[in-house]
């Protein structure tokens, strides 16, 4: 054998191909965790540039004879033509060109959808094999962990967009896609999804770079909300749009209104949901979309136009409308585990969709048998982050979504999975800089840079679901923010808990300050807290103070809904309705008016309710979505939410873009921020040490260098007792004053709590008297 030249043979242990270099034997299992596997460029369904041809490509390490089937209807159908696909023993890529003439006269003649089949170790090629068929079968899973079962009609990873879904109102049984005796041999191909070959055509023109927003995330007001949710129940949206981008484009001047100015959107990588809303019922509906099926395809149900290319088109002009009005549009991406990854109660598997079908030990975590699965998140089989292979099905989804979709950034569901290193049986996260999608995604998107410009913002969830090790709040890599549970559990409990959980005015200062205990010691800026009393995952901001705890098994439509947190740190106030609005514009104004960037939740600025209902995840109902007669229920509480909202977009020392120093930073003698006791003498360590003390005031010097641009300085005082306190205000600076801009108390409604630009109300006291668990905010001019 000539050295330097590379043949292919089956590795007699584990079924892997083995490349042979020379003398020297190489298993693909090392070579595909080297990253030697897969470019960027080479995968999925793609046109020759006159459109004469169409190349298929997919990766398998393990297969050995992969079918492409191709169609000319989405579904319901039989394929037309099924072709063989080579195989290239040292990338691992099968692939096949097909003539675009010869499909035609194959019955085919214009939109192609595909799918693949294909054949491995533990399912050996058989010429007699038949579609629904066991010729040629040894064992469902064998000990190298191949689940190949040519029976199942396997979607591209790489698909653009998505036929529909698995399950289906005509075929509602998703155990067909399952392996074991009684479902390994059901062919799945009049079913399955099939990917769509776009042309260039198909998928419109591209974003507009001209009106792409480039501003600093510091200066961000995230509002993260369900897609579907945002329209389905608004009368202001044509009733075929209603529960669809055409939808939610709609309503960017209505956003623009309330004062975010970034839009997240829950999951829109196409997941199973064509089967929900078929009964009176809740159950096996997915409406949050936490369950990908596909990684480049937006979801076509959210979309009023199903055409070929119709979903990709129509999101694209969303994200145009909202980068019109100045809208960032980010989107919530879950690669920690997938649709088909479940595990039931015995440990066996789910359903045979994609990955688990190509190449079941690369996509996936295997436990160490190799017979099973590694599962961190609490929902399903880890996405094997750890491969080179999976990290680059990444990174070319999140560049799809970047700079083919317009996307300006990503929040990313259970994302301690990305930093796992371990490939089998096993978690640790690391986030020091190497290959991981974390510094991957941070170098090569990249993130956007602190003053503003081109980029990405990148979120993290930074914990798990399950297992030791997978909380990591404060731990993610530089460049990564991160939801800041901290901040959402100490205010929940100084409002909520008051003679029953201890947190001290040190803590509510931190969380105040942006988090430098967090955050600090590893580089990283205030800006990189998302600040969040709730979120999807829980009550709403409503909800959060009118329940004292989860009310999950109503009757459809408001439930059932299985899970859910017991702790929420949530109190219904008494059960007074006026003290229950005071809370939440008291939670509203702590997070609006603290260092980090804000996040509320669709519906938060007008008081929405899930009826108690705290894990909504399954509930694609009329009472689970935006419910825009709150508008008028709680007029007050919306102007106050949206002009507090301004009000911080207004005034840069709510948006520093370094942590407080506690010094003097300006000519005026003001320190950056001084902390105050309702006495008015500056707050000391044991002032914020004593439980006994529960009103904190600190004062903003918006001339100092922390804030970027000078500004007036401002003054919060936070009364978490729950009586009324008669604080002493600091002195002003020569011919200054303080002006009321807002109080959350329970009296000031009338007047929507807060006042108009340039109508504050002037203090002609040194003194405030402000009522318990409320906020005060003052401004010095």
């Amino acid at each position: 054998m000539k050295i330097g030249v590379a043949v292919s043979a089956r590795c007699s242990i584990c079924g892997h191909t083995m490349v042979i270099f020379g003398l020297s034997v190489i298993c693909v299992l090392f070579i595909s965790n080297l990253g030697m596997a897969v470019g960027s460029n080479n995968l999925g369904a793609t046109y020759d540039s006159d459109l004469s041809h169409i190349t298929f490509q997919v990766f398998s390490s393990r297969a050995t004879r992969i079918e492409v089937y191709l169609y000319d209807q989405p579904g319901g159908s039989p394929a037309k033509a099924h072709f063989e696909m080579a195989a290239d023993p040292l990338t691992f890529i099968f692939s096949k060109t097909v003539s675009v003439a010869d499909l035609a006269a194959q019955g085919i003649p214009g939109t192609v959808y595909y799918n693949y089949r294909a054949w491995g170790p533990n399912w050996p090629f058989d010429p007699a094999w038949q579609a629904g068929g066991a010729q040629g079968f040894l064992k469902d899973v064998d000990d190298a962990g191949n689940r190949f079962n040519p029976n199942k009609a396997l979607l591209d990873p790489y698909a653009l967009e998505v036929s529909h879904d698995a399950k289906t109102p005509q075929e509602t049984d998703g155990s067909i896609y399952s392996s074991g005796p009684q479902s390994r041999n059901i062919d799945t191909g009049n079913d399955a999804p099939r990917g769509v070959v776009l042309k260039p055509s198909d998928v419109g023109p591209p974003i507009d770079p001209g009106t792409k927003p480039t501003r600093a995330f510091k200066d961000d007001i995230v509002y993260e909300v369900n897609l579907r949710g945002l329209t389905k129940s608004d009368p202001s949206v044509p009733p075929d749009k209603q529960g669809t981008y055409a939808g939610a484009a709609i309503k960017a001047d209505y956003l623009k209104s309330v004062g975010v100015t970034a839009v997240e959107f829950q999951p829109l990588q196409d997941f199973q949901n064509d089967a929900n809303d078929l009964a009176p019922s809740t159950a096996g509906d997915n409406y949050w979309g936490y369950d990908p099926q596909n990684y480049f395809s937006p979801d076509r149900r959210n979309s009023s136009d199903k055409s070929p290319g119709g979903p990709t088109r129509e999101f694209k002009a969303l994200v145009n409308a909202y980068h019109a009005r100045g809208l960032k549009v980010y989107v919530d991406m879950v690669y920690n585990h997938t649709e088909e990854a479940g595990v039931d109660s015995t440990g066996d598997i789910g359903s045979i969709l994609s990955w688990r079908g190509l190449d079941n030990a690369t996509y996936y975590e295997l436990s160490s048998d190799h017979h099973y699965y590694q599962d961190n998140n609490g929902v399903g089989a880890n996405v094997n982050t750890a491969n080179e292979v999976v990290r680059q099905e990444i990174m070319d989804a999140l560049s799809y979504w970047k700079n083919d979709l317009g996307v300006d950034g990503f929040r990313f569901d259970l994302a301690v999975v990305l930093g796992n290193t371990l490939t089998e049986g096993g978690f640790n996260f690391d986030k020091m800089p190497g290959k991981n999608v974390l510094n991957r995604a941070a170098n090569e998107l990249p993130v956007r840079p602190a003053t503003g410009g081109d980029g990405v913002e990148l979120i993290a969830e930074p914990w798990g679901g399950n297992g030791s090790g997978t909380y990591q709040l404060g731990n993610f890599p530089s460049g990564w923010a991160e939801w800041n549970g901290n901040f959402r559990d100490t205010i929940r409990t100084s409002q909520n808990m008051l003679g029953y959980s201890l947190v001290t005015l040190g803590n509510v200062a931190a969380r105040f300050a942006g988090s430098s205990d967090l955050f600090q010691s590893n580089g990283r800026k205030p800006w990189h807290s998302v600040n969040f009393l709730v979120c999807h995952d829980g009550f709403t901001l409503r909800d959060l103070y009118c329940y004292n705890g989860k009310l999950n098994n109503q009757a459809y439509p408001y439930g059932p809904s299985d899970g859910g947190s017991d702790n929420n740190i949530s109190w219904d106030q008494g059960g007074n309705p006026a003290l229950q609005r005071q809370a939440a514009r008291t939670g509203l104004g702590i997070l609006m008016l603290s260092a980090g960037v804000p996040m509320i939740t669709g519906g938060d600025e007008m008081l929405r309710t899930q009826y108690g209902n705290n894990n909504t995840y399954n509930l694609d109902t009329e009472k689970n979505y935006l419910d825009y007669g709150n508008l008028k229920a709680f007029p007050h509480y919306f102007n106050f939410a949206s002009k507090l909202l301004g009000f911080r977009s207004s005034h840069p020392a709510l948006r520093p873009a370094d942590f407080f120093k506690g010094v003097a930073a300006s000519a005026d003698g003001l320190k950056d921020i001084t902390w105050y006791s309702d006495s008015g003498q500056e707050a000391d360590g044991n002032y914020f040490s004593n439980p006994n003390n529960h009103f904190l005031a600190f004062r903003l010097d918006g001339a100092s260098g922390v804030a970027g641009e000078p500004s007036p300085s401002i003054y919060v005082a936070y009364n978490g007792w729950s009586d009324w306190v008669t604080a002493t205000l600091p002195n002003n600076l020569p011919s200054k004053h303080w002006y009321r801009v807002a109080d959350t108390s329970d009296w000031m409604e009338y007047r929507d709590n807060i006042t108009d630009a340039g109508q504050e109300d002037l203090l002609n006291a040194n003194t405030y008297a402000l009522s318990g668990r409320s906020l005060l905010l003052l401004i010095e001019k």
